[in-house]
């Protein structure tokens, strides 16, 4: 069976999703201090997500996490808006419309949890990303 799912993220995932985004970011030459890669969350992303109007997903495919995105509220902001979060896929991954399909399941979670707007940040070189956000016009 080579169908891809997308599921809530559980504990037993924690360390194959950190090597996931940390070895995207490697692959993309981002630097290892002061960015994502150096966030102490990656190996704790179920806990960090258990938190009220979170949600962490990752797509598997035949029992392989390819990749995940979440959402969660703003850090230091008081309004009724999410953050998209760490969105990274393994190059294997690429290119099959998961990207949107996961863009699709994050924005339906926004929405069941009431938020009024998701915010997200990414960097100037993540074109294909970057094309994915417009389109979905997050």
């Amino acid at each position: 069976m080579n169908i891809a799912i997308i599921r809530l993220i559980e504990r037993k995932d924690n360390p194959i999703v950190a090597q996931v985004i940390r070895k995207v970011l490697i692959d993309l030459g981002v630097p290892k201090v002061g960015t994502a890669y150096a966030d102490t969350a990656l190996d704790c992303m179920f806990e960090t997500y258990q938190k009220p109007r979170s949600a962490y997903f990752v797509v598997e495919r035949n029992g392989i996490v390819l990749g995940g995105a979440g959402i969660a509220q703003l850090d230091n902001y008081d309004g009724n808006v999410c953050e998209l979060q760490k969105m990274y896929f393994l190059p294997e991954a690429r290119g099959l419309g998961l990207g949107a399909q996961l863009m699709e399941f994050c924005v339906a979670k926004a929405q069941e949890f009431k938020f009024e707007n998701i915010y997200l940040e990414t960097m100037e070189y993540m074109k294909s990303a970057q094309k994915l956000y417009k389109k979905s016009r997050v």
